[in-house]
């Protein structure tokens, strides 16, 4: 239940993220970002606030605990489109979390996995990747290196 207790507190971000999914490019969109997370519903969960200054949009992220299944849902919304996407879900093992979702890009079916990685007080590593056959292969697309600001 306190696997996300490291992200609490206030981040600068160094992202990047691939231009063009599913063609096969390396051609990378370098930017920076700040975010704030804290916990809420005593503690089974927590949301993320993340701020684009080169864009001028926001995201968030809401986890959310399931005590039952002790497993992490992971919901993400921005200021662009006001959505909340479908969940990513997973858990924890030894110091790296894995959360896998359904999900649609260019409205086709897609798989997503969300990776926690990398993890110190001061630190962390989340990537974003997707798949076009059902989790056979993946394309990392979006790569997020945190440090504590």
């Amino acid at each position: 239940m306190n696997d996300f207790a490291f992200l609490v507190g206030s981040w600068t971000i160094v992202n990047r993220q691939l231009k063009t999914l599913f063609v096969g490019s390396t051609d990378w969109h370098v930017y920076p970002s700040t975010s704030t997370c804290q916990p809420i519903l005593d503690g089974i969960g927590n949301m993320e606030e993340i701020v684009f200054p080169d864009t001028g949009s926001r995201g968030m992220t809401l986890r959310l605990f399931d005590t039952d299944r002790k497993q992490w849902s992971l919901y993400w919304a921005n200021s662009r489109t006001g959505v909340l996407y479908p969940p990513v879900v997973g858990t924890f093992t030894d110091g790296r979390g894995d959360f896998y979702g359904d999900d649609t890009h260019d409205g086709k079916p897609i798989r997503a996995h969300f990776i926690w990685s990398e993890i110190t007080p001061t630190s962390a590593r989340w990537e974003q990747e997707f798949s076009l056959d059902e989790g056979l292969t993946w394309e990392t697309n979006w790569v997020m290196e945190f440090t504590r600001a």
